[in-house]
Order: structure tokens, then sequence, then C-alpha cells
């Protein structure tokens, strides 16, 4: 019996432990959340603003761009994945994994081949352990994105898309990441980042007059310059929302560890208070039978 409580201390102060460990956890990802928020905060009106630049240039100008115009025959898709370089957040890899999977799958049932970009030790990992090839890779810069991260990955993804599917090049690109909706609920989010549809904002007000744009030196020129930097803009807002939305899982799978371990301490204390109690009365009762022994043996 004594072997017995000894074994339910030992878990309990192991439960302990653990619930120590998450829920400090728990709070460093709490406060990495308003951190992470912050930034994609702050990162909305310069996209926007990049948004209705390019949308103007593409709307109010007939130049045919390559990143705006659909090729004819797309024979390569690249499908970019967005992981974490860290676990401890629930299915927030899982999910965008087979997000990201099923997706390909979807695109060679159209007759496309597909080349995987890889954001995240998780999503490298992964491939490696499966032997999957991938074209690129980017580790180390997944908690807090830094905008130089998003400028390389971009860099990679528009020389791809120059060289085209015809050479060792890719027709199209589609972002797959987690997007923050809340504190609770992150969605997997699939975007086509190339070629480019640019809507102009409020379609639905027709009664709205547009200013008329002049483009100088030429719209061609002035898209040269305006693309790259609306793609980088796209890539590093996928890069903030999985880091918000990573915290955010974090912090809700270790507040559930945390109130596992709370089940667990109380389960193992509820066991071994009734272990001593049981001990407690087999001692009682062989007292008991002890002393009745020697009175009657007089």
């Amino acid at each position: 019996m004594g072997a017995q409580l000894r074994v339910y201390k030992q878990k309990i102060s192991s439960a302990q432990t653990t619930k120590k460990i998450t829920k400090a956890m728990e709070l460093i990802a709490a406060s990495r959340i308003q951190k992470a928020m912050a930034r994609v905060k702050a990162s909305s009106p310069f996209a926007r603003a990049v948004t209705r630049a390019v949308s103007a240039v593409a709307t109010h100008s007939n130049v045919e761009h390559p990143l705006t115009t659909e090729r004819p025959v797309i024979r390569r898709s690249a499908v970019v994945i967005f992981t974490s370089d860290r676990g401890l957040a629930g299915a927030f890899n899982s999910q965008i994994l087979r997000e990201g999977l099923e997706l390909a799958a979807l695109l060679r049932s159209q007759g496309k081949e597909v080349t995987y970009f890889l954001v995240g030790r998780k999503a490298v990992g992964y491939f490696q352990f499966r032997k999957l090839a991938s074209a690129a890779q980017w580790i180390g810069d997944t908690d807090t994105p830094q905008f130089t991260t998003a400028e390389k990955i971009s860099a990679e993804l528009l020389e791809s898309y120059r060289r085209g599917g015809e050479t060792d090049g890719v027709d199209e690109i589609h972002l797959v990441y987690n997007r923050f909706v809340s504190m609770m609920v992150q969605s997997a989010e699939t975007v086509r980042l190339l070629p480019l549809e640019v809507v102009e904002s409020d379609a639905s007000d027709s009664s709205a007059v547009y200013p008329l744009y002049e483009f100088e030196p030429d719209p061609e020129t002035v898209l040269d310059a305006l693309l790259p930097v609306y793609i980088q803009s796209r890539v590093f807002n996928a890069l903030l929302q999985s880091s918000a939305a990573k915290h955010a899982a974090t912090q809700k799978a270790m507040k559930s560890a945390s109130d596992n371990a709370d089940k667990l301490i109380t389960t193992y204390t509820r066991l071994r208070n009734n272990a001593r109690q049981a001990e407690i009365t087999q001692q009682i009762a062989e007292i008991v039978g002890g002393a009745d022994a020697l009175a009657s043996s007089k």
C-alpha cells in the first residue's frame, strides 16, 4: 500500500510541474498575441494603399502586364505553405499542411504540376520525413516575422514566376496560411497570389465617381514598380497573420493542457486519499485484531 501512495505522489508532482510549464507558456503566448495583432493592424494601411494604387493602374490602363495577365496554358503551380518553427500549438500546423496537400491534389487533378515553397521548420520537417521535394525553404522567422523575410520570399517567387512553367519556373502561385480570426478561431486561408486579380474597391457603389489618372512615365513602368511591392505586402501580411494565429493556437493549447493537468491532480489526489484511508483502516483492523487475540488468550 505504501508503494501505491508513492506512485500517486509522484504522479501528482509530475502533473503540478507540467501545469507550471504550460501556464507559463500560456502567459507568454498571450503577451505575444497582442504584439502580433498590433503588427497586423499597423501593416493594414500600407497594404490598402498599395492595393488601391495597383487597382488604379490595372483598371485605368490597357497594359497587359505579365503579372496581371493569365497565361494560356498553366503547366506548373507553386504552393507556398506557411507553418511555424515551433510546435505545442494544437492542430495549427497539421491543418495548414493538410490544406496545402489538398490544394496540391486538386491542382494535379487539373493536369498541373506542383512545386512547393515552405515557410517554417514544421513544414520542412514534414516534407523531409516523407521525402517530398520542395523548391525553396525559409526557417527561423515565424514567431516575429521581419519584412526582410517577406522580401526574400517575394523575390524567389517572382523569379520563379517570370521563368514560367516551360522551363523550371511556375505559371501561378498560391499562398496557404492560417488567418487569425479570433482568440479561439484560426482558419486556413488559400489565396492565389499570381497572376493578380485586382478589383477596384467598393464595386457595389455604381454611383461613385472615380478620378482620372495620368501615369508617368507610362503604365507599364508604374506596374513594374508597384507589383513587386504589392506582392511583398501580401506575403508579409500572410507571415503576420500566421504568426498571430500561431500564438493564439499556442495559448489555447496550453490552457487546455493546464486544465487537463488540474483534472489529473484532482483525480490522483482523490486516489491517494482513498489509498491512504484504506491503509489506515487496515492498520486499525490489524491493531484491533491483535488486541482481541491478546484478550482472548488470557
